[in-house]
């Protein structure tokens, strides 16, 4: 008993941990982020940068972490164009759209505008997978459409670029867990080999594109080519790389490690604590009808994983809890039958009268005792 409440508050110690560090892993990254654009506004680079990071990284882990090959998937080309790929490249837009929003409003209201994935789940679930949901997650998604208006209209810097690129990367990372759940459930892959070989594919797609498009600038525009500016983008892009890999590593592990209702709570709460310390440290300027704005539609998301907790819960009862709504069929029992392909029959039906056509029990079936009992019960 000791031994096993021992067990649980180690376990319990080592999730609020990785749920501070997570926090802490993202916010200052998402910080960083906004200051490397500011001084250095080239996305695409940036999301290259991190790509390259995480691919790098991963090698590392995975030997720590002894994590096997997946053998099969270089055997079956088939994988790679019909799943590795189509993720790889989803990755890609979906990372380099959040990045652009992030490059032009502020990251307060670029995670507000995130808070609409839930909204996007629903209606990419019912077109691919043909899930309907319960009347409970759809009034959830209100409060999150409204929030997001709000935030919108009273949102000082607000930026078109910036919010379509914001709905773009959500839209995009929605779509990518909907395929992955549709594409990936035959496929035994480890998530850090998934998260490692989706940013490898990513990155070797898309570098070719850096060079006609952001390598070209940078290399004619002098004023990167200044030691002490060409040092502070070089720093706050490793920073940015080693913090990128290090949100995605907690967030694989915080997923094996909790339930899905309370990895969804920790994500909103993480997404709360970003605004809030973005606020802080950047000082970017609020009304009280945007923060009103931003904790309706925060307020929608928790509801959200309420709700989708609830369903999957009663999905799950109904699924293992039988209902009897009808007596079995029995079927008749031919004794003339029996008596003529068993001569032993005779013998058996003397010691047990239930089978003897003249006795009390015999009405053609076999009587059935369970139900008997269960209605005298």
């Amino acid at each position: 008993m000791i031994k096993h409440r021992d067990s649980l508050i180690a376990e319990g110690f080592q999730i609020v941990s990785l749920c501070m560090v997570w926090y802490g892993v993202s916010a200052a990254g998402n910080v960083i982020v906004k200051e490397l654009l500011n001084e250095f506004p080239f996305p695409l680079t940036v999301t290259l940068v991190q790509l390259f990071s995480v691919w790098i990284l991963s090698i590392p882990l995975l030997r720590i972490w002894k994590v096997p090959p997946p053998d099969y998937l270089y055997q079956n080309r088939i994988y790679y164009f019909k799943i590795i790929i189509p993720l790889s490249i989803g990755k890609f837009l979906a990372q380099l759209s959040s990045h652009v929003s992030l490059w032009k409003v502020p990251v307060s209201y670029a995670h507000t505008v995130k808070a609409t994935m839930p909204l996007f789940t629903v209606i990419l679930s019912r077109l691919i997978l043909r899930e309907k949901q319960s009347f409970s997650v759809y009034f959830s998604l209100v409060p999150i459409i409204v929030g997001v208006i709000i935030a919108t209209v009273t949102e000082i810097s607000f930026n078109f670029i910036g919010l379509i690129s914001a709905l773009l990367s959500t839209f995009g990372f929605s779509l990518q867990n909907i395929y992955s759940k549709k594409s990936l459930k035959d496929i035994a892959i480890h998530h850090f080999t998934l998260l490692a070989l989706l940013a490898k594919i990513s990155w070797c797609l898309f570098v070719p594109f850096w060079f006609f498009y952001d390598g070209i600038d940078i290399y004619y525009n002098t004023k990167y080519h200044a030691y002490n500016r060409a040092m502070k983008v070089f720093i706050y892009l490793s920073i940015d790389g080693i913090l990128n890999f290090l949100h995605n590593v907690v967030a694989f592990t915080m997923i094996s490690l909790v339930t899905p209702l309370s990895y969804s709570i920790a994500n909103s709460t993480k997404r709360i604590v970003v605004i809030c310390i973005s606020l802080l440290i950047l000082r970017n300027p609020v009304t009280t009808a945007n923060v009103i704005g931003m904790s309706l539609a925060l307020f929608g998301v928790m509801y959200y994983n309420k709700a989708k907790y609830d369903q999957r819960r009663a999905q799950h009862k109904q699924a293992i809890i039988p209902l009897v709504r009808s007596e079995p069929n029995l079927h008749t029992l031919n004794l003339d039958a029996i008596r003529l392909n068993h001569p032993d029959a005779e013998l058996t039906s003397r010691h047990h009268p239930i089978l003897h056509t003249s006795g009390p029990y015999y009405n053609g079936f076999i009587p059935n005792y369970a139900s008997q009992s269960y209605k005298n019960i």
